[in-house]
């Protein structure tokens, strides 16, 4: 998707409404190539529904504030809530603002337990948001989501384009933007904060900044690029409901994935929701439902367990929820080029049932060039390893999953392993030229008398629950005399301590600078002549502006 202001003309009359009047007025009224200012600092209180218009590529309607474009970031770059006047936001990244300026307009949600503030109506087609602040109040209780689609669509060619979309501290709002049945939509240069579930007693159980990938109707392609991304459930989800349908193409890259620490009990600072319960934190991506995904140059930071899930950060497990969703499954999917840090665990990769349903498929992953650090099984209430490798049931059979150019640290367990589909192997895994620790228990079952995995022997593991397998060309770290070389399959290195390593920088496997030194016995000496582990100058350089 081009999203480029010059790729997305409106060339018509331009409207300025300013405060006390009114904007669905002003959405009823627009034309194609129309564009809608709203007066800088205002808010406007209320559902407001863009209704469906016959534009097209040329003629597309813009609703912005009238704030000057040289006193909003440059195009690509993010927006930050210095722009609606605040310089800071607690347990938050910082962001520059040397001078907080209320240049945004708000659009803002009175009404509780519902949707809004903003409403596509069926067929809503190219529209443009710039500038604008959308949140809801904060003496209400529970929002569903901020913008959705009416009776789930379809709704095509829409752009979030530099917004702040939040929830309030205390109060839950269960998700930003729920794409629904929409077909090319952007959500570009964005901040998304506040987006939680409280756990115990509130209705809503699960939150996202982004959500999408349920419906019968046509989904994607989606652009999200260069968001900070914060929800306590799954900073973006896709799938977890029913339909026949899965969203394909989707490109996520080169954005900040986090969860604030105030929001884990017993941190200094803690906010929770009524009762002082605690948001139901899960994990930062999770693919229930999608195919074709790119996920690229992002930064994930923080998550824990201790709610339904063990703190891992991406989960990539297709699922027919509660056998809503057969068709449902999780295929062709990059995660490259990925810095994930402050974890319970890494990866989730797993075929598993929803009760007794059975997903489509879930097979064709890449996963390289990847850091995962400070990876603490305690600190992070969770499974302490860098991925489970798993399938249960009757299928589909987890395949051609390949893992290059990892550098981790788990503190528990370099794999989690496991398969109970009535014999059958799992195939085609690779796992190579990585640089790890091995943990206190390298390669351990997922569980279960009848798991391929019960011996807890590497080289007996890899061999039972894979046909055909690769693990080779690994430097993998501090294994004890209990799984020595030779019960590891052949080919890989066992360097006693990270000293031998050689990094630039592994403070303690924490925020350390992981590129090897020139004299390290593991640089150039990846199959591909690369260093071994995660090429560093390249991770770095397209991880630059990120966070």
């Amino acid at each position: 998707m081009n999203t480029a202001l010059i790729n997305t003309p409106a060339p018509g009359r331009v409207t300025i409404v300013n405060a006390g009047q009114s904007l669905q007025d002003a959405l009823n009224k627009a034309s194609c190539g129309d564009t809608i200012e709203l007066q800088a600092g205002a808010i406007f209180t209320g559902l407001f529904t863009f209704p469906a218009k016959s534009c097209d590529d040329s003629h597309w309607i813009i609703l912005r504030t009238n704030s000057l474009a040289s006193q909003l970031p440059s195009e690509q770059t993010r927006i930050t809530p210095c722009y609606a006047g605040l310089s800071s936001l607690p347990s938050r990244p910082a962001y520059n603002c040397s001078s907080p300026t209320k240049v945004m307009a708000k659009i803002m949600s009175a009404a509780a337990g519902t949707s809004g503030p903003l409403l596509f109506a069926v067929g809503a087609n190219h529209y443009r948001l710039i500038g604008l602040e959308i949140t809801r109040q904060s003496n209400t209780s529970s929002i569903i989501n901020l913008a959705w689609l009416q009776n789930g669509g379809p709704a095509h060619h829409i752009i979030f384009d530099r917004v702040w979309m939040h929830g309030v501290a205390q109060y839950d709002t269960r998700r930003g933007i729920d794409l629904g049945g929409s077909t090319y939509v952007a959500v570009i240069d964005s901040y998304f904060s506040d987006f939680h579930c409280t756990s115990v007693i509130e209705m809503c159980g699960d939150s996202q900044a982004i959500g999408g990938g349920i419906g019968n109707l046509a989904m994607g392609p989606y652009k999200i690029v260069n968001n900070y991304l914060e929800a306590s459930g799954e900073n973006i989800l896709f799938g977890g409901g029913g339909g026949t349908r899965s969203p394909t193409d989707i490109e996520i890259r080169r954005n900040h994935f986090y969860k604030p620490r105030i929001w884990q009990k017993g941190q200094a600072g803690y906010v929770g929701g009524k009762g002082a319960y605690p948001f139901s934190v899960k994990n930062h991506f999770e693919l229930k439902n999608g195919q074709r995904i790119l996920f690229e140059a992002n930064i994930l930071e923080y998550t824990w367990g201790g709610f339904s899930q063990a703190g891992y950060s991406i989960l990539l497990t297709p699922k027919n929820q509660s056998g809503t969703c057969a068709k449902c499954q999780v295929t062709d999917v990059t995660v490259r080029y990925n810095k994930i840090s402050h974890v319970g665990a890494g990866f989730q990769i797993a075929n598993v049932l929803s009760g007794s349903a059975v997903a489509f498929d879930g097979e064709r992953y890449s996963i390289h060039d990847v850091t995962v650090d400070d990876i603490d099984a305690t600190a992070y209430l969770g499974a302490g390893v860098l991925a489970q490798l798993s399938q249960a049931g009757a299928g589909p059979v987890l395949k051609n999953v390949t893992m290059n150019h990892v550098t981790a640290f788990p503190d528990k367990s370099l794999f989690y392993i496991g398969s109970s589909t009535s014999g059958q192997q799992m195939q085609n895994f690779t796992f190579v030229n990585s640089i790890v620790n091995a943990g206190q228990y390298p390669v351990w079952s997922t569980g279960g008398l009848n798991n391929c995995a019960s011996y807890n022997v590497p080289l007996t593991t890899f061999g039972a629950c894979f046909n055909p397998y690769a693990v080779t060309n690994n430097a993998i770290i501090g294994c004890s005399s209990s799984w020595p070389p030779s019960s590891w399959p052949a080919g890989n290195i066992f360097p006693s301590n990270v000293t031998t390593v050689q990094f630039v920088s592994y403070n303690g496997g924490d925020g350390g600078n992981y590129q090897l030194r020139s004299s390290s016995a593991y640089h150039g000496s990846a199959s591909d002549g690369k260093d071994m582990g995660a090429d560093m100058v390249l991770l770095n350089q397209k991880l630059i502006g990120v966070s």
